[in-house]
Order: structure tokens, then C-alpha cells, then sequence
């Protein structure tokens, strides 16, 4: 309760399996965006895409890294081409897909805050 009162803990949630609702794929999709201007309506969109599971402002020659989920390299080839590089302003994007997974762990408090 402390934690929680602290800010510490934001909330709780269920780590669903991805492989057993259908999402057997995990790809990183880095994004550049053709002008700064065009970030509002990029993200906006992004929220409504439950296929991205995390959108990361990064530094770099990308402006985004996206952890995307799919049912196969078809529906993701489906989800690159029909609707995030239909969005307004996304100019390219590279594709990283995730063969398997060495570590995928719940954040841990660094050891100096344990």
C-alpha cells in the first residue's frame, strides 16, 4: 500500500500469453516521421492500434521504436503496409522480427531503493 501511495506502483495487470490469443509474431518497428509537426496525429493513431503494445520515443536516426504483435509475417506485412505507413507522416520504417525471447522480465526497483 505504501508503494502505491508512494507512486512507486501505477497499477496492476495481467501479462496475457501472446501465443495464446493469436499473436504468435513479436516485431520491433522503428519509425521515421517526414516533419516534427506531424507527431501529434502519428501517436493519436497509435493508441488506437492494438497491435502496437509499446511506442518509444527514441534518440537517433529513427523517431520510434514500436513493439508490434501478429498473427503471422502476412498480418504483419498487412499491418506495415495497409495502416501504419498509411498513417500521415510516417516516411519509413525498418523491421526487426523477434525470433525468441532470452529475458522479458517485470521491472524490478534498482538495488540502492530495495
Amino acid at each position: 500500500r505504501r508503494l502505491e501511495e508512494g507512486g512507486y506502483i501505477e497499477g496492476f495487470t495481467a501479462r496475457l500469453n501472446p501465443e495464446k490469443i493469436g499473436y504468435s509474431l513479436t516485431a520491433f518497428v522503428s519509425v521515421v516521421l517526414d516533419r516534427p509537426q506531424r507527431r501529434t496525429v502519428f501517436l493519436k493513431t497509435l493508441l488506437k492500434l492494438d497491435q502496437v503494445l509499446e511506442a518509444h520515443h527514441v534518440a537517433g536516426s529513427e523517431d520510434y521504436l514500436l513493439k508490434v504483435v501478429a498473427a503471422s509475417t502476412r498480418d504483419l506485412d498487412q499491418f506495415l503496409s495497409e495502416i501504419l505507413k498509411s498513417i500521415p507522416g510516417v516516411a519509413r520504417t525498418r523491421t526487426t522480427i523477434v525470433l525468441g525471447t532470452a529475458k522479458d522480465i517485470a521491472l524490478k526497483p534498482p538495488p540502492q531503493a530495495r
